[in-house]
């Protein structure tokens, strides 16, 4: 399960079209261009195996766009970054999901794209099934979930094959309390396995018990990367200010 990530002066930029959507650099060519916006700016990090990390700041500071860069969702447009590792995410309890499917449906389908064989995704599962304690639901087409049983089918989905670099957005605060004790049960197995978790969020209690290392977000930019009270002080008296 061991992982690696290194990140070099990386940013992110948004591009928008007249309507203020965002779009690819090919589409903005179409629609005739509009303003754009950093979503990182140059950001340079590094995490080793064993390192649990929380992202704090602002809504808007780009804890999400840094979630999803390193998830591959989002390339870099400057900068380099290096990921090793099986990365497993939970960024959005819809990610991925088809609402026509059935839970187990969408569990194989997540397993083929995730690049599975078929017997490899038929044979997890039933694995799938029983951490996602969707029970009977795992039958029924997933339009009929709540958030959180969304959230439950994704990460049952996306942890059953050991990753080795976890990544879990404030989603997961949607989650009942019993199953985000088992989400946290799973990130502590993780990181003590080698392996790397980065959570974001605005829960600090339930960072804090995931995490000892925390990257405050500023704009876009690493403002401070220290020991999760430290920062967590920093960036709270930042704001009061």
């Amino acid at each position: 399960m061991s992982a690696l990530v290194e990140a070099v002066d990386v940013s992110v930029r948004f591009q928008f079209d007249r309507q203020r959507r965002v779009v690819t650099p090919q589409l903005a060519r179409l629609r005739r261009s509009g303003p754009s916006a950093l979503g990182l700016d140059g950001v340079t990090l590094e995490f080793a195996p064993g390192d649990t990390v929380a992202l704090l700041g602002e809504s808007g500071s780009g804890k999400t766009t840094l979630l999803r860069t390193l998830a591959g969702v989002l390339v870099p447009d400057g900068g380099s970054l290096r990921v090793e590792g099986r990365v497993a995410s939970l960024l959005s309890t819809g990610a991925g999901l088809m609402s026509e499917l059935t839970g187990r449906e969408n569990a194989y389908l997540l397993g083929v794209l995730e690049g599975l064989t078929a017997q490899e995704s038929e044979a997890a599962l039933p694995a799938i099934a029983e951490r996602s304690e969707l029970g009977a639901a795992f039958e029924l087409p997933v339009s009929s979930y709540s958030e959180g049983m969304r959230g439950r089918l994704g990460f049952a989905s996306a942890v059953v094959r050991r990753p080795g670099l976890l990544l879990l957005d404030e989603v997961h605060q949607a989650l009942d309390h019993s199953f985000r004790a088992k989400v946290e049960a799973t990130a502590r197995e993780v990181a003590a396995g080698g392996g790397i978790v980065v959570a974001a969020g605005h829960d600090h209690a339930l960072l804090e018990r995931l995490c000892t290392r925390a990257i405050w977000l500023r704009h876009g930019a690493v403002a401070m990367d220290a020991d999760f009270a430290s920062a967590r002080a920093a960036y709270l008296g930042a704001i009061a200010a």
